[in-house]
């Protein structure tokens, strides 16, 4: 008799885990880029001339970042 309480019991806790099931996962943005900060004195030391690769306008010393390239004019190349 101690058996079948014991099994019924078994059989209850492992019905109840089966409706248990883990939370999902908070979705988390695929590209997070974080922007570079400097202070002001190593913005001004590391600005590009006009023809050096970048990759966006706060690096180059025109602030116009065209095609990977600091740029003069603003207009598309």
């Amino acid at each position: 008799m101690g058996y079948l309480k014991l099994l019924v019991l078994f059989v209850v806790c492992l019905l109840l885990l089966g409706q248990v099931g883990p939370s999902p996962l908070p979705q988390q943005s695929l590209v997070q880029r974080r922007l570079r900060r400097m202070t002001p004195f190593w913005r001004g030391i590391s600005l590009r001339p006009i023809g050096a690769s970048c990759r966006d306008d706060s690096e180059c010393i025109t602030r116009l970042c065209r095609k990977r390239r600091c740029s003069l004019n603003g207009t598309q190349e």
